[in-house]
C-alpha cells in the first residue's frame, strides 16, 4: 500500500539512515570532546634529525613531549638544538604526550656543539665489580642522571662526563647498563659506565 508520499517502506529506510548519521555524528562529537589540547612550554631534551623526532622537557613537570620534525616544518621551524625553548600545543595520546602545533621557538638558550664545554664533576674511586643497574632518568642537557640496582636501592649519580669516556651519547629511562661506582660527597657516584660486558678487556667479567 502506498500513500501520497510514496511507499511506506521507503520512508522507514530514510528514517533509519538519518538515525545512523545522527549516531555517527554523536559518537564523533563525544570522541572529539574527550581529546584535550593544551598549551605547554619547555626546552628540547634532544632531537635527532635522522630519526625525525625528539623530546621536549615541559616546565610544568609532566612527562616528556614527543616532537616530530614534520610538525616543526609544517609550522615553519627547523630542527632544534638541545636546550631550545619551545611553546606548543600538545595532546595526550595512547603512547604519551605529543606535540600537535609549534607556536614559538627561542634559540637563545640552545646548546651549540661548538660551544659545549666540559662540565667538572667529582672523581670517585670505582669498586672492583661491575653492577647491572636500571636508569631512572637522564637529562642530557643538564648533564646528569640517576640509576639504581633495584627498587629501594640507593640512587647512583651518573655524570655526562663519565659517559663520554666510553662514547655513550645518552641514557634512556628503564635502560639497563653496567656501572662501577664509589662513594661521593653526596652519595653513590658512577666512575665507569658500559652498555655491555661483552668486551673481554673489562675487569670483573669472568
Amino acid at each position: 500500500m502506498t500513500g501520497n508520499g510514496g511507499p511506506v517502506g521507503g520512508g522507514n529506510k530514510a528514517a533509519e539512515a538519518d538515525g545512523v548519521q545522527e549516531r555517527k555524528a554523536s559518537s564523533l562529537s563525544e570522541l572529539e570532546s574527550n581529546v584535550e589540547i593544551f598549551e605547554v612550554s619547555g626546552f628540547v631534551k634532544w632531537f635527532d634529525v635522522a630519526r625525525g623526532y625528539g623530546f621536549i622537557i615541559p616546565d610544568n613537570g609532566i612527562a616528556d613531549i614527543l616532537l616530530h620534525l614534520s610538525c616543526l616544518k609544517r609550522d615553519g621551524f627547523d630542527a632544534p638544538l638541545e636546550g631550545t625553548r619551545v611553546v606548543c600545543e600538545a595532546v595526550q595520546r595512547q603512547k604519551g604526550i605529543q606535540c600537535l602545533r609549534v607556536l614559538s621557538v627561542d634559540n637563545s638558550t640552545a646548546i651549540h656543539p661548538v660551544e659545549r664545554t666540559a662540565r667538572t664533576h667529582q672523581q670517585v674511586s670505582a669498586g672492583a665489580d661491575w653492577t647491572r643497574v636500571k636508569v631512572k632518568w637522564f637529562n642530557r642537557t643538564r648533564g646528569f642522571g640517576f640509576a639504581s640496582e633495584s627498587e629501594g636501592s640507593p640512587d647512583i649519580f651518573i655524570h655526562m662526563e663519565v659517559l663520554r669516556k666510553t662514547a655513550i651519547a645518552e641514557l634512556q629511562p628503564d635502560q639497563w647498563v653496567y656501572v662501577r661506582f664509589g662513594d661521593g660527597p653526596k652519595g653513590k657516584m658512577a666512575a665507569e659506565v658500559r652498555l655491555t660486558l661483552d668486551d673481554d678487556r673489562l675487569p670483573g667479567t669472568n
